[in-house]
């Protein structure tokens, strides 16, 4: 069912620390050729901070967990690479598809790895204005017993009510170093947290507490802010001009999200593609120390 590279069998045979990797920020997320050059520096990132980095696509319906050069180069360069959440997974891997993995499906897969560590950018939530349109994200780490490294979900989503959803869900969030749930673009999205963690080490106590209480059939989310946050007048015209532009194209329901990630990309004169690298980097080496600490 899973391909493992020889340096994740590797890791999981010596009980070496490893970290998850999603790869729809590679096919999806970052523009060519910096998309190839980001993924290989973020694996370096989790090599030098002592853990083994497994990056999850889906090649030809192989659901990779661990991908060599020539694998990561054709995630990063193929057209057509497809976008898969868990629902799309079995599609995929029985029409011998190409598909980069979701946060909900690296997820998935990495706990069938035995992975207890993931880096990711930020968390799919609900969508404003749509109290049924949420992303699959939240579900999959209801019942997904991992620990999610990321820069809390885009303040173009509903964040208040993601939060709520998070807390409906039992899924425990910890500020790192931080009691302001990050917005992605900003590192305080307006709303506070109630728990807040100053080390990996305190991340590992509470995911050992968790699995001596038998609460820890949900992720944990830990919410890292962005070193350098977008200038907050920019991003606010951004999202603003961006709503006002999705009014009068017409754009309703799911399609929301990507016509402002979009506008974001196009009109942040290159701030919201060195955030997004700065993100996935930041939250990769964390990852890592939080890995080490709970091997």
């Amino acid at each position: 069912m899973l391909k493992l590279s020889a340096q994740v069998q590797s890791a999981i045979n010596q009980r070496k620390p490893i970290v998850a990797l999603e790869s729809t920020i590679i096919s999806h997320g970052l523009p060519r050729p910096s998309n190839l050059q980001v993924a290989q520096e973020v694996e370096e990132i989790v090599r030098e901070n002592g853990a083994t980095p497994a990056t999850i696509a889906v090649l030809d319906g192989v659901v990779h967990v661990g991908l060599d050069a020539n694998q990561l180069d054709q995630i990063a360069n193929t057209d057509g690479v497809l976008k898969a959440s868990i629902r799309d997974l079995a599609i995929v891997q029985s029409q011998k598809q190409n598909a980069a993995t979701t946060v909900s499906a690296t997820a998935h897969i990495a706990k069938l790895a035995g992975i207890k560590v993931f880096a990711t950018g930020g968390l799919g939530g609900v969508h404003r204005g749509q109290n049924y349109d949420e992303s699959a994200d939240l579900i999959a780490l209801s019942n997904t017993p991992i620990i999610v490294v990321c820069a809390g979900v885009k303040s173009i989503l509903d964040v208040g009510a993601t939060l709520e959803r998070l807390e409906t869900f039992a899924i425990p969030v910890l500020g790192y170093m931080t009691n302001k749930f990050p917005g992605f673009y900003l590192t305080d999205s307006g709303f506070t947290l109630d728990n807040q963690v100053q080390t990996a080490e305190q991340i590992a106590k509470i995911y050992s507490a968790r699995k001596d209480l038998k609460t820890d059939n949900t992720a944990i989310v830990v919410a890292n802010p962005a070193p350098n946050q977008m200038d907050v007048s920019l991003h606010n015209k951004l999202l603003n001009d961006g709503l006002a532009a999705s009014t009068k194209a017409g754009i309703v329901g799911k399609a929301v999200t990507p016509f402002l990630l979009e506008y974001f990309h196009s009109n942040s004169g290159g701030e919201s593609l060195r955030i997004n690298i700065e993100i996935i980097k930041s939250n990769s080496k964390l990852a890592a120390q939080i890995a080490q600490a709970i091997n």
